[in-house]
């Protein structure tokens, strides 16, 4: 009997293609059946289950393997401790354990949980949980079918009571229970939708889209933090987009990332303009297709955010035009805002607020007749962060007029262009004066404070506005600047 009819025999409603996927079992094997042995001896059931079950169909299993058991957690913590190579029970109270185990084929991270079912009081942010006793009534509590499949060890034997393996066939989201329960239970499931959406390019069923909408304030009771996990992981996906769309249309966005339909502005037939929620999906999309080294959250943030100041600054013009004069500075303190709480860390705060900031500088380029200074004062002021500016500004062009287009892109070249002949030049990347801190006040006699502070500034715009300059003519510049002063 071959691999793929022994895979079938234990699961015969599987097509061709599902065998081969669940064939992927069989690489992890030597791990699965290890710790299953260990389980087994002491009286105790594990399965493989949820997101490792669904990826072996899919054809993508990795090496984080998810397990389902009847022991307790305290038990499962003394069944790994000396087989693993590693473990942490910093989930135990939710009923989980992580371990470690080094093969020859690579480290395998592993989360083992003990059949349990959880459910939020309605003025808690936590989760209850308790044990159940059967993978039955532990697989009913999972979020969608297609996370509800097990796989017994060792014997392999296929546990799919509430069809996921006909949904994941469908490309299909549903829930065991009825959406309502199950998105009262974790309001978080609900996110978790539209992020499966984005990952696998799945559809959530009509019954789940519709208890979505009728139940989107319910997110709010969940941590800040649990939100911003899942709103990563759907923006880091391959169809960010498809998930988007999905918390707009079901108004989660309205609760957990406001300005995203907020873009979504009427317009008239006498005040036309772009549709700037669309236009920022575009931007979303048109970013990605730059990306050259993976997903850059970062990236894919501004891209998302870099108009959410329009909102606010739109004006009706007497000419008919619409402006929205200073959009990206208001923007950028929007950006901020919503960062901050949703608990992203103050550095990616900084950084994709900037990008949002800095996102129609280049539009002053024109025509290419920047001077050298005001090249170096873009460069200076994106910093670390030029190449993904480059991308934003780049992905901000979604006109339909190829020679606008097309344009837009040769003036960007140009601007690339005296950036690298700059850099050739001058040490464009770490632009300081000639003169620091300490030779000022050496050449001044100052002591430190806010004088040398100005001298320094005064000494860094020379540097921006004239480029490189010899010590003796620093020197007699920042005499001169002195001698100036009151």
């Amino acid at each position: 009997m071959s691999s793929t009819e022994a895979v079938r025999a234990v699961a015969p409603g599987l097509t061709e293609a599902q065998a081969r996927g669940l064939q992927e079992l069989l690489r992890v094997s030597p791990v699965a059946d290890e710790i299953a042995g260990r389980f087994r001896a002491a009286g105790h059931r594990l399965a493989l289950v949820g997101g490792s079950v669904r990826d072996a169909l899919l054809g993508r299993l990795g090496n984080d393997l998810d397990f389902t058991t009847d022991a307790r957690p305290e038990q499962v913590l003394k069944l790994v401790k000396g087989w693993a190579d590693a473990v942490w029970d910093v989930g135990i109270a939710f009923g989980t354990v992580g371990a470690r185990k080094d093969t020859a084929d690579g480290s395998f991270l592993i989360e083992i949980t003990t059949y349990r079912s959880e459910s939020y009081d309605r003025t808690s942010r936590k989760p209850e949980v308790s044990y159940g006793d059967s993978i039955e009534e532990d697989l009913v509590r999972r979020d969608f079918t297609v996370n509800a499949m097990a796989v017994d060890l060792p014997g392999r034997g296929f546990v799919d009571p509430h069809h996921g393996l006909d949904d994941l066939e469908a490309r299909v989201l549903r829930t065991p229970a009825t959406p309502e329960e199950s998105f009262s239970d974790d309001p978080l499931r609900m996110m978790r939708a539209a992020r499966f959406a984005a990952q696998l390019d799945f559809t959530p069923a009509p019954e789940v889209v519709a208890a979505m909408t009728a139940m989107a304030e319910r997110i709010t009771i969940v941590s800040a933090e649990r939100v911003q996990a899942e709103l990563n992981k759907l923006l880091l996906a391959d169809h960010p987009v498809k998930g988007l769309r999905l918390l707009v249309d079901t108004g989660l966005a309205a609760h957990v990332l406001p300005e995203l339909p907020a873009l979504q502005l009427e317009s008239d037939e006498h005040h036309r303009h772009k549709d700037v929620y669309e236009h920022s999906l575009t931007v979303l999309e048109q970013a990605i297709a730059l990306e050259q080294d993976g997903p850059d959250l970062v990236l894919r943030l501004a891209a998302l955010l870099h108009d959410i100041g329009k909102p606010r600054t739109r004006r009706f013009e007497s000419d008919g035009r619409v402006s929205f004069h200073h959009h990206e500075v208001v923007g950028a303190k929007m950006t901020r805002k919503r960062m901050r709480e949703l608990k992203y860390s103050k550095e990616m705060v900084e950084d994709v607020s900037r990008l949002v900031e800095l996102h129609l500088r280049f539009h002053g380029y024109g025509g290419g007749e920047w001077t050298d200074s005001a090249v170096r004062r873009y460069v200076t002021d994106a910093g670390p962060l030029l190449e993904r500016l480059h991308k934003l500004t780049r992905s901000d062009c979604t006109t339909r007029n190829r020679k606008k287009a097309a344009a837009l892109s040769r003036t960007y070249d140009s601007l690339e262009e005296r950036i690298t002949v700059l850099r050739e030049q001058e040490e464009l990347d770490a632009v300081r004066p000639a003169l620091d801190g300490n030779q000022i006040m050496q050449l001044l006699d100052l002591k430190p404070g806010p004088l040398v502070g100005r001298a320094y500034k005064h000494m860094l715009e020379l540097r921006l506005e004239n480029g490189p300059m010899e010590h003796d003519e620093a020197v007699a510049a920042l005499k001169q600047w002195w001698a100036e002063q009151d």
